[in-house]
């Protein structure tokens, strides 16, 4: 298999895992997104899957799921994880000067995880911030319904780099600082119309189920 470098060069068609994490607050069901990281050599700054990553030679989609605490924190086991399809797709762009073609076929799942945002380890060179935000709003902004809204988060503290959102006063032992971000549909990583809004509704009645629901 060729480094990822290789793939996104000659746009070599690859497999992917991601995985969001869906939660609920104050009975709300919610969803959330990470920043990339600006050296990413894809959608450098742009919001994006809670957890991603290539699955690199000989490796599974049991194995590829490491990328969920390897980015974020979260210890998972891969029976807690819940399908919810596939999505194949090829797209070109720059970062960085360079210019990439991302072809790839994505396995999606869902997570349920009600860890603090403060709390979330975050991979530095990976991920920038981690923000949540209710379904029902997201599905709103990608129907066009509305033109932006509010999540919260909690991103590297500003000394380290420029924050995008308004950032509070707390600052955890993580090393992350308490933010609100205004939140665009033009923020995400581009992607096939029509492909979030149906997202987060599946998404959004995945939330409303009991955990009996969603292992059958």
């Amino acid at each position: 298999m060729a480094a990822r470098k290789e793939v996104h060069r000659l746009g070599l068609r690859h497999r992917t895992f991601h995985c969001w994490l869906i939660t609920d607050r104050a009975g709300q069901p919610c969803v959330r997104f990470q920043k990339r990281q600006l050296g990413k050599d894809t959608y450098p700054g742009y919001l994006d899957i809670t957890a991603a990553g290539h699955l690199t030679a000989g490796e599974g989609i049991r194995d590829a799921m490491r990328e969920i605490e390897e980015e974020l924190g979260v210890a998972a086991v891969f029976e807690e994880l819940v399908p919810i399809g596939s999505h194949e797709e090829r797209a070109v762009g720059t970062a960085g000067g360079i210019d990439f073609i991302d072809h790839e076929r994505s396995d999606e799942f869902a997570l349920r995880c009600n860890l603090p945002l403060l709390e979330h380890r975050l991979q530095r060179d990976e991920v920038a911030g981690i923000y949540e935000a209710s379904l029902d709003d997201l599905i709103r902004l990608f129907e066009g319904i509305t033109e932006k809204i509010e999540a919260e988060g909690a991103e590297w503290a500003a000394a380290d780099g420029e924050s995008g959102g308004v950032q509070l006063e707390h600052q955890a032992a993580s090393g992350l600082t308490s933010v609100r971000l205004q939140v665009r549909a033009e923020d995400f990583v581009p992607r096939q119309n029509g492909y979030y809004a149906d997202l987060f509704r599946r998404l959004r009645k995945l939330a409303g189920m009991g955990a009996d629901q969603l292992q059958d």
